[in-house]
């Protein structure tokens, strides 16, 4: 059943929109003010918003405008208004509103607009990443202004970054659009068939994460790409957490090589950096979930997103990806308590030595994901994001290992670097 969310301050008009949409077979929800809705669609995404414009706390235009800024307008949203304007109708659809009802509104109007919304949103393609998606602090608007400078270039970049900071995410908001992306799983090809990842990458972007750890034939393979960067209109970006030109220093990394690497550096903040961004960041992964049905609705309590935004945050975004996925999954009740907060951010902690504490009412395939997403996430904490020490440390071969943090949706050959 379809769930539409009615947001008005005037209770007789939620009760007749009520009434008609639950006559035509939809479930809905009812907000009185931008508060209300903001929970609602928190818990849940709505598969349609029918939003008033007037309202005594915040008006429609400013929470639509707030929707599509955290990048939560997921859905279609219809705005309605007794007092409506051109300019109004203009603002809400460069917005991204569906449409623009104005009150009284008609039930063939309503009904009709409705329907159309509602299949227009079964086509549509959700957005991917975008540059709302790593928050609003000033650490990150100036770092975003630093994207955005670097992107139409097509020479080589670097990024410096702690692991789990979402380097390759960064990497892919510039990257163009219907372009080969090429990503190898294990770095030897570098070694193996250099010029057979350009050819791959031609027009397109070479990924390269974990640079530091090169090995001489690996960077002797990496410089003849970089020759031949040009011919094939390849761009590429690469990662690493190690100090590049001390292990030039040390005569471990190749120093024309890292000349050309790091002729444009950018450093991409660590999340302790701006910690003001971990509560919207956990609600934005939270809602995801919901929204990907891997988990029944939940909210955080005031306290539990404290609790989140105090916590120094060693592993970074796919830490906090991870403790947010454990706790949706473990919660005990709709709303997570900051108690299970703190037992999940034990759990992910490196010098941890405290039991897990997972639920054993858990289904077993279940109670074993959710052991070894802990498990992993402890040994790339406690290799600081290092994937070659963590597959020798857990025992498995580095391709498994990336395939095996895949599968427990860890993701962390995305965003590890």
């Amino acid at each position: 059943m379809q769930r539409i969310l009615v947001v008005d301050d005037e209770v007789g008009i939620r009760e007749l929109l009520s009434e008609i949409l639950h006559d035509e077979g939809y479930e809905v929800q009812l907000a009185e003010n931008a508060e209300r809705a903001r929970l609602l669609r928190n818990q849940a995404r709505p598969d349609l918003v029918l939003l008033d414009i007037w309202m005594p706390d915040t008006d429609g235009i400013t929470l639509l405008k707030e929707w599509a800024t955290a990048g939560s307008l997921t859905m279609p949203v219809i705005m309605m208004s007794g007092h409506g304007t051109i300019d109004s109708a203009v603002e809400a659809t460069r917005l991204g509103a569906y449409d623009f009802l104005e009150k009284p509104i008609t039930l063939q109007k309503l009904l009709t607009t409705v329907g159309r919304a509602l299949k227009s949103d079964e086509q549509r393609v959700q957005p991917d990443v975008t540059l709302a998606t790593f928050g609003r602090s000033p650490a990150m608007t100036a770092f975003k202004q630093q994207l955005e400078r670097v992107k139409g270039l097509r020479s080589p970049l670097l990024f410096y970054a702690e692991p789990g900071s979402g380097a390759e995410a960064c990497a892919r908001l510039l990257h163009p659009q219907n372009t080969p992306w090429v990503e190898p799983a294990g770095l030897a090809a570098l070694a193996e068939a250099p010029l057979e990842l350009a050819k791959q990458a031609r027009d397109g972007t070479l990924f390269l994460h974990d640079i530091g750890d090169l090995t001489a034939a690996e960077q002797k393979g990496l410089l003849s790409i970089v020759d031949q960067l040009d011919e094939y209109n390849t761009r590429l970006i690469c990662v690493t957490s190690r100090a590049l030109p001390e292990l030039v220093a040390q005569e471990i990394f190749d120093e024309r090589l890292y000349g050309v690497l790091a002729a444009v550096t950018i450093r991409v903040p660590s999340l302790r950096e701006h910690r003001e961004d971990v509560p919207d960041l956990a609600n934005r992964l939270l809602s995801g979930s919901i929204e990907a049905k891997q988990v029944p609705p939940r909210r955080f309590s005031t306290a539990a997103l404290n609790a989140l935004r105090n916590y120094d945050w060693p592993g970074n975004l796919s830490q906090l990806e991870n403790v947010v996925h454990t706790v949706a999954i473990t919660a005990l009740a709709e709303e997570i308590s900051a108690n299970e907060v703190n037992q999940a951010l034990a759990q992910f902690s490196a010098k941890s030595s405290a039991p897990l504490g997972l639920p054993l009412d858990l289904p077993l395939r279940e109670a074993r994901d959710a052991f070894e997403r802990v498990y992993f996430e402890h040994h790339i904490v406690k290799e600081g994001g290092n994937m070659s020490r963590v597959a020798e440390s857990v025992g498995l071969e580095r391709t498994h290992l990336y395939r095996k943090l895949k599968q427990l949706g860890v993701k962390l050959n995305r965003r590890s670097e």
